[in-house]
């Protein structure tokens, strides 16, 4: 009994540890979204596209104003892709919260979710962690729903690249 409990321990810790991998996932936990447009325009594109979809933004993360704080003590380490701009935009439906909670309150380690995006040279690149790779949860119906609300939202500004 000790050896299951220390096995699925470990099994919870390599996934948390290692939430995605650099290629090769099927399907990828994490998608990849690109837009070509100046990226004030087409972040406030998805942030309107993921409000009308009912996911709110309840805080802009300007992380690429946070990083570059740092960049004379990181030197050659500061944004080595070069990147121009660095936001998440942090989400949350409150019906689906309460959903998740009342299916599976582990999914609430999940709420609220995050939106990253990125700018580089013209192109704004959106990223999102999937949901529904997390199988055989009472929520799974409820995250499948969830995760295509948010990518169908997306869509409408971003083509999908992976």
């Amino acid at each position: 009994m000790k050896q299951i409990v220390l096995c699925k321990l470990l099994v919870t810790l390599l996934v948390f540890a290692f939430p995605c991998t650099a290629g090769g996932d099927d399907p990828p936990l994490v998608l990849v979204f690109e837009v070509r447009k100046p990226f004030a325009e087409a972040y406030q594109e998805i942030h309107a596209a993921l409000e009308e979809a009912r996911f709110y933004v309840i805080f802009e993360a300007n992380i690429g104003k946070n990083l570059a704080r740092n960049a004379e003590r990181w030197g050659e380490d500061y944004t080595r892709n070069g990147f121009e701009h660095i936001k998440s935009l942090v989400i949350c439906n409150p019906w689906y919260a309460n959903q998740a909670l009342n299916l599976d309150p582990r999914f609430m380690g999940m709420c609220p979710l995050t939106v990253g995006v990125v700018h580089r040279q013209g192109l704004t690149t959106v990223y999102f962690r999937r949901l529904t790779n997390l199988a055989g949860s009472r929520a799974e119906d409820l995250l499948w729903e969830v995760e295509n609300t948010i990518i169908s939202a997306i869509e409408t500004v971003a083509e999908l690249k992976n």
